[in-house]
């Protein structure tokens, strides 16, 4: 028999890995789904836009439910729902139907803080690394590996179904029958925590209070703010590549740019775990790689990362500008490393710093790093911007202030107490969110 912790990771990542297919799984089928419904490009973009922005919000309501009724109860039901929405928008006949039935089935997205919790209630502090970067990075591969890769193939240009003559509206409808009977095996098959001590340490905390409390700490504002240029700009990147390579490079293949496209993907995704695991390493071995944050060795992993992410940007712009397609894709994986990376060392912290709260402080910082997903996609098509390859480097400039903060809050003195201070509410009305996780 599988062992618990193993079980649970397993259930956790499946569910992700399809949130994340479904999520993105509108970014392939735009030009079939315009023509079909006669949209604009302004209507593809509010149907694109609304279903990003509906899953910050998703992301930090979910997160202190799943500390209170367990990641089994809320996965099932999450899944339940997109499963039926997905089914509903393969067969609408209308844009508003359409519309509304995608956004709710892009609540796949808040599975990442289901999972994030769930699996935090599973594994001890020094392996939380690992195993919440080998959950969120295969997850993660559901939008290259899935979405843009495995969708085209599967239903592409001239597909017909015995169900669908429409590629898209079998795309939605089988994902849909899929996240419904996953919904339904998480429901019967998973377990909310190794312990109940530790079920019950999460339960407890939720509050609107704690919540306040646990959410304008010192530690949750900063990653949340890491997040927005990491996973945020992941979120933007896997909208956008597609359009990019081909309409900046000319390749107008639907297959062959999001082929092009998923090689970001797939390294945001399946690298993640690396990310984690070494900031559990240098944990481990207590091992300074900045002498800057000196003592304070995930900070160290995870501002090292950051700092990659940023350069990698403007190696992008500078790429895009060689007019060469290849050296474009090239270092548009290197910002996939570099997601990759960084996301993998931020939700090491997250459940590391905040153990009682982890649901909680994942759908804070899981929701606001989301918001880059909407940000970002407007600088890269600006109009005041010369050409579509310019936005990358203004992106990075806009990462700035974000690595200022950082650098500020990963100071030893200051990330010592990262957890208790902060800004605007002054205490919880239980006990301090930083406290050590029962063990067996």
């Amino acid at each position: 028999m599988i062992d618990g912790k193993w079980k649970n990771l397993l259930l956790a990542t499946a569910m992700f890995n399809l949130g994340f297919v479904i999520w993105f799984s509108f970014a392939p089928f735009t030009g079939e789904i315009a023509d079909e419904f006669g949209l604009s490009i302004a209507q593809l973009g509010l149907v694109s836009s609304a279903a990003v922005i509906a899953v910050p919000i998703g992301r930090i309501v979910i997160g202190p439910l799943t500390d209170k009724f367990g990641a089994p109860i809320t996965a099932g039901c999450t899944l339940l729902t997109v499963g039926v929405f997905s089914i509903i928008s393969a067969y609408a006949t209308t844009y508003e139907v359409f519309t509304v039935s995608r956004v709710v089935a892009s609540l796949a997205g808040i599975t990442f803080v289901i999972g994030i919790q769930h699996v935090a209630q599973w594994f001890e502090e020094e392996n939380l690394g690992l195993a919440e970067g080998i959950f969120a990075g295969v997850g993660n591969a559901g939008a290259g590996l899935g979405a843009y890769f495995t969708l085209p193939r599967i239903f592409g240009e001239g597909y017909v179904g015995p169900l669908f003559a429409s590629n898209w509206r079998a795309a939605f409808f089988y994902t849909g029958v899929l996240a419904i009977v996953l919904g339904v095996v998480y429901l019967t098959f998973g377990d909310a925590a190794k312990t109940e001590e530790r079920r019950q340490a999460a339960k407890n905390g939720v509050t609107l209070r704690q919540w306040l409390y646990v959410a304008t700490r010192h530690g949750a504002v900063v990653l949340s703010a890491a997040y927005i240029m990491t996973f945020g700009l992941e979120v933007a990147m896997n909208g956008w590549l597609g359009t990019y390579y081909r309409e900046g490079f000319g390749q107008g293949d639907l297959v062959i740019a999001a082929t092009f496209a998923a090689t970001f993907s797939i390294a945001a995704g399946l690298l993640r775990p690396l990310g984690g695991y070494i900031s559990d390493v240098v944990a481990r071995k207590e091992k300074d790689i900045l002498p800057w944050f000196e003592g304070r060795y995930r900070e160290q992993w995870t501002f090292a990362t950051m700092v990659f992410v940023a350069c990698a940007m403007v190696g992008m712009t500078v790429a895009g500008l060689t007019g060469n397609i290849y050296v474009a894709v090239f270092a548009g994986f290197l910002v996939g490393v570099g997601c990759a990376f960084s996301e993998g060392a931020i939700f090491a912290q997250v459940p590391a710093m905040f153990p009682n709260n982890s649901g909680t402080v994942a759908g804070v910082v899981g929701g606001i790093g989301t918001v880059g997903g909407s940000i970002y996609p407007l600088i890269f098509v600006a109009p005041f911007l010369p050409n579509l390859h310019v936005g990358y480097a203004v992106v990075a400039v806009t990462m700035i202030p974000i690595l200022a903060l950082t650098a500020w809050v990963f100071q030893p003195e200051i990330a010592e107490n990262a957890t208790e201070d902060g800004w605007f509410v002054d205490s919880p009305t239980s006990s301090p969110a930083r406290t050590t996780p029962a063990d067996d």
